[in-house]
């Protein structure tokens, strides 16, 4: 996981909506889904007792810009989350990006402010670490956590270690504050993310305050940590041992939420940023199950991730969904929970799925597969068409950086950029899960799909203005150098000169 959550909390005749945004989990990694370790009690548990999604997708297949598409509802190449100096890149937030979550685009918790709700993000943010991004200025109320993936440890002279923040304020910095032992995988933080979103539930439902939860923890990105009591307990190696902490974490979650006897006015959504990164495993990485590649692609493997729904009372146990999701859904979901209109101002790309939580209707709808600023592939149904392919390249292919280990297949996961806008390569999902037998291009079945699949694209083609790119320019000057109340804790350093350039982006 490496999660987040959402959890909205409205007093007897609503709801509370806690979702947890797992980081780089794959769908894989759960026993719901079929990991033969059976390591995962409580989410297996939740999914029994709620609903699994088995055809959930993310924004993009790395964390940034589908953190920005699960709080705007918005394609990551509308809000800007995107770059535009290379074709077809993955871009993030690292320490010296210049851009983050731009002042125009409005955020789930701006919009549930308005309906009264007290909004918390426990973990990791990713969207900008200059003080215009925080995210109390985008209508967070409280915030424990990091601005950045928990890198280092650094020696501060070349790179700063990265804060800790309590609300407005860094409160220390991994590796000095907040310990991780590189050696062992021993940390605490999943523990104290688990302590806050006990406390915060907690206040909020002592003074009947409706509430909003983005519960995002990354114990299962590289470098994988866990708490001493996890540590050496699962099958998987230390991996296992983050995915059993953030497991248990959970289930303690979903028992507080009934012991205070707020479930059944509690919506819950479970699922994942990116794949599994395939390139940290198997050691530091989990599994995609039958799908083809991992993060970084456009390939299953990189963008179908685990989902549970889970509202005791609502939704009806023991759901199976065949629903097509997507993170930005929870955006518009998490807006009709609490009785709002999605923004009328904007193109909305998330859809309402309570009518497929609630009453298991099917909402036809198409997923759209970005890489960058390139429309990769399309899901219509159980047919996917790519209309480019590519891994990664030959050369950062020759230093070891592999997406998809042990899964070549000829002529889909291409080291060079390929064009298939002619004539797209077509799976379908339903007979192909893993994506390794392409319909022929003669068959009456292509001809059938591709027309209807070429109106969804021409339609969405025409209607897409891209937002301004917010992952162009880099700069060292603008790294975690002095972040606000760094002066109480001495921790101030000096930054370099300002020297804006191009970011690079291999991949």
């Amino acid at each position: 996981v490496g999660p987040e959550a959402l959890l909205l909390w409205k007093s007897k005749s609503t709801f509370t909506s806690f979702g947890v945004f797992c980081l780089q989990m794959g769908w894989g990694d759960l026993g719901a889904f079929g990991e033969p370790s059976k390591e995962t009690p409580n989410l297996d548990q939740m999914a029994s007792e709620g609903m699994l999604f088995l055809d959930f997708y993310t924004a993009n297949p790395l964390c940034s810009p589908s953190r920005a598409a699960l709080l705007t509802g918005r394609l990551p190449v509308r809000n800007g989350f995107y770059t535009t100096n290379a074709h077809a890149r993955n871009a993030y937030t690292p320490q010296d990006i210049v851009g983050g979550i731009p002042d125009s685009e409005l955020l789930l918790p701006e919009l549930l402010k308005k309906a009264g709700y007290v909004n918390k993000i426990i973990g990791k943010w990713h969207l900008g670490h200059r003080p215009q991004f925080h995210p109390l200025k985008h209508g967070f109320d409280e915030w424990f956590g990091s601005p950045n993936c928990h890198f280092g440890p650094f020696d501060n002279r070349a790179l700063p270690n990265i804060p800790v923040y309590r609300d407005w304020e860094m409160i220390g910095r991994y590796y000095e504050d907040f310990k991780i032992d590189l050696k062992t995988g021993e940390a605490n933080l999943t523990q104290i993310y688990l302590q806050e979103a006990l406390d915060f539930i907690s206040k909020q439902q002592a003074s009947q305050q409706p509430f909003f939860l983005y519960w995002a923890i990354d114990a299962t990105h590289a470098p994988v940590y866990a708490s001493k009591h996890f540590l050496g307990t699962s099958q998987r190696g230390l991996y296992g041992d983050a995915v059993r902490e953030i497991d248990d974490s959970i289930g303690k979650i979903l028992k507080h939420l009934q012991n205070l006897g707020i479930s059944e006015n509690t919506f819950v959504f479970f699922t994942s940023d990116n794949g599994a990164a395939l390139i940290s495993a198997p050691k530091q990485g989990g599994s995609n199950g039958r799908f083809l590649c991992g993060k970084q692609t456009t390939f299953e493997g990189g963008m179908r991730e685990p989902a549970i729904a889970w509202w005791p009372g609502r939704i009806p146990a023991g759901g199976v969904s065949h629903q097509l999701g997507n993170v930005m859904d929870l955006f518009t979901t998490s807006l009709s929970l609490a009785g709002l209109q999605p923004p009328s101002d904007r193109q909305i790309d998330g859809i309402d799925l309570l009518p497929a939580i609630l009453q298991g209707k099917l909402i036809d709808r198409p997923i759209f597969y970005y890489r960058g600023n390139e429309m990769m592939a399309v899901r219509v149904g159980l047919y996917k068409a790519h209309y480019w392919t590519w891994s990664n390249s030959w050369e950062e292919y020759s230093k070891g950086i592999d997406f998809c280990p042990g899964q070549n297949v000829s002529g889909v996961t291409t080291h060079t950029q390929e064009e298939h806008t002619t004539l797209p390569l077509l799976f379908h999902l339903g007979r192909d899960p893993g994506e390794k037998y392409p319909l022929s291009f003669a068959s009456d079945e292509y001809q059938r799909a591709m027309e209807r699949i070429s109106v969804v694209v021409q339609q969405h083609q025409a209607t897409m203005v891209p937002g301004e790119p917010q992952l162009n320019v880099c700069d060292k000057a603008v790294m975690n150098w002095s972040p606000p109340g760094c002066e109480k804790l001495g921790k101030c350093l000096k930054p370099p000169k300002s020297d804006p350039r191009k970011c690079f982006w291999p991949h």
